[in-house]
């Protein structure tokens, strides 16, 4: 069965970085780069997979545009623009070139204003990239959850996807008032949701794989099987285990689907929406 990861990261590490890799992550204080990703796609049989954008600039899509140019194993990448420019119109026509480039992420998580995705300039850019058939991932807290349905509500025809399953306080085992707000994007087709990220929001070192069932059993009531795919957020997820400690808690979820319904969610759904060669 086919394989892809669509959501991983490479970086060089600098002090910059410290502001979100704080002391008790010290473990991703370094640089994680494409070679040391290779062995560990190849010992949990993932085919290839899809680079996220880590910093707000320019040089980011440069930096994993290089990556992806250097290595066949990477499919796709996630970059960044300013979506709020001006002459963002202008930029994604140059941006087009690039073909392993299929989308953008703005790190909305982070804003202090929470609506900024509801803003005219960042409502303008989101309106731009479909006519050059980039997709957009939405990366968000929970507390963000309310304004999405408004906010898609505005693009019938972009895709979207939501990046972790909009991070739910899983080690709380808060889940009531996410779940809320995931079911209330039930409605909308072309959104669809990377089931990623979970170990980060659990305990570190005390997770079992039950403890993620309940938060499976949201998504895929609100997505179903044709709009989820396998995520790593790799290297992040070492904060709380290894590689292939996610692959197994997607797998002793997923076993129980069809087989077309485990394809769909390992690689089918990653390549229609990131139109992956």
């Amino acid at each position: 069965m086919l394989k892809i990861d669509s959501h991983q990261h490479f970086w060089k590490y600098n002090d910059g970085m410290s502001d979100w890799i704080t002391e008790d992550m010290s473990i991703l204080r370094r640089d994680f780069m494409p070679d040391d990703l290779a062995p560990i796609l190849k010992e949990s049989t993932i085919d290839g997979c899809v680079v996220v954008q880590v910093n707000q600039s320019l040089e980011e899509n440069i930096f994993q545009l290089d990556n992806a140019g250097n290595h066949d194993f990477i499919k796709g990448v996630v970059g960044w623009v300013d979506l709020q420019a001006t002459n963002i119109e202008e930029q994604l026509k140059e941006l087009s070139r690039h073909h392993k480039l299929k989308g953008f992420r703005h790190i909305l998580q982070g804003e202090q204003d929470r609506a900024l995705m509801l803003k005219p300039a960042f409502l303008s850019g989101i309106q731009a990239l479909a006519q050059h058939n980039f997709s957009y991932d939405i990366l968000i807290f929970p507390d963000q959850l309310e304004y999405i349905p408004d906010f898609l509500g505005q693009f019938p025809d972009q895709r979207f996807v939501i990046d972790h399953i909009a991070k739910p306080d899983i080690k709380a085992r808060n889940i009531t008032e996410w779940a809320a707000g995931i079911r209330a994007l039930k409605s909308f087709d072309n959104l669809f949701c990377k089931v990623s990220g979970m170990v980060t929001e659990a305990n570190w070192t005390s997770w079992k794989p039950e403890d993620f069932d309940p938060y499976f059993d949201v998504i895929y009531e609100t997505f179903g099987a044709k709009k989820l795919m396998f995520g790593s957020d790799w290297p992040v997820c070492m904060v709380a285990g290894e590689y292939k400690d996610v692959v197994s808690i997607a797998k002793n979820y997923v076993s129980k689907l069809t087989a077309d319904e485990q394809s769909l969610f390992w690689a089918d759904n990653a390549i229609d929406f990131y139109n992956l060669n």
